[in-house]
């Protein structure tokens, strides 16, 4: 039986719920979910592999970088187009319960210069009423705007299968990108940093965690369930380490064991995570 394969690119204002799609469609956390805006900084690839079909699902920043042009935003704005123009589908998800019909025009007129596939999926229908749904779709049908339309809930799993299906059915024939037992283009440390950036949106606030690199400087496994992490927060203004830390470090350690909680989630294994703030002058 030859090998077929699928590139995903997936699309949609940040907080749609592409990191938590993709998270469960592939079943394994790989991308960070925050309520934060704009938490995915580059792309992260998810692979399902489905028999003899291989389907790459490329979670991307949101949308709101397909116009900004400054140089902070001009990674995240390449990063996003990368994806759309190596993609064989598109995927512009959809929350549905922010479903605004003016801005997502706006957006898929945009996208669809690149002459590929689009489907949507209104995610979140846990939140909603399915007539209101059915209205959204009657609307964008008139338009003759995308080639099909999904109904989820990506936190709860609803309506998975059926766009696995589909996608299944979209495949062509092709060499495998990955090999079988990957499910990622990112690393374990990559994953482990990603954690702490989370802990970081989650326990700061304004523009701290979105001037902040992580870096790993230790991932060792002292045994098969035993892992030391130590972790370099980079900042560029000196004012950000009190905040960091907090009064007697009490911050620095609720992002430490957030982190370190979701790390073990993720790995299956006992973490022991250490952190440090350390000053990177650019000058």
């Amino acid at each position: 039986m030859k090998n077929k394969i699928l590139n995903v690119g997936l699309v949609g204002k940040t907080n749609a719920g592409k990191s938590t799609f993709i998270n469960s469609i592939v079943g394994e956390k790989i991308s960070i979910e925050n309520k934060k805006i704009n938490t995915t900084l580059e792309s992260v690839a998810g692979v399902l592999n489905i028999k003899n079909t291989q389907i790459i699902f490329y979670d991307t920043p949101g949308l709101i970088y397909l116009k900004h042009n400054s140089i902070i935003q001009k990674k995240q704005k390449t990063d996003l187009w990368n994806v759309i123009y190596k993609s064989d589908l598109i995927m512009f998800i959809i929350d549905t319960v922010k479903f605004n019909y003016e801005d997502v025009l706006k957006d898929i007129i945009k996208v669809k210069e690149v002459n590929k596939p689009i489907i949507f999926v209104f995610n979140k229908i846990d939140l909603i009423n399915k007539n209101e749904i059915l209205s959204y779709i009657s609307k964008l049908n008139k338009d003759n705007l995308v080639d099909d339309f999904f109904s989820i809930s990506a936190k709860y799993n609803k309506g998975l299968e059926l766009i696995k299906q589909y996608l299944v059915k979209k495949s062509n024939y092709g060499e495998w990108r990955f090999e079988p037992n990957e499910i990622s283009n990112k690393n374990d440390i990559f994953i482990s940093n990603e954690c702490t950036r989370n802990a970081l949106l989650k326990f700061l606030h304004k523009e701290i965690p979105y001037n902040i690199i992580i870096k790993n400087k230790i991932f060792n496994f002292i045994n098969k369930k035993n892992i030391k992490i130590k972790q370099l927060i980079e900042i560029n203004n000196l004012r950000y380490k009190p905040i960091i830390l907090g009064k007697n470090g009490k911050t620095i350690k609720r992002i430490r064991e957030s982190s370190q909680k979701e790390i073990e989630s993720i790995f299956n294994s006992k973490i022991h995570l250490y952190l440090e703030v350390v000053y990177i002058n650019a000058k």
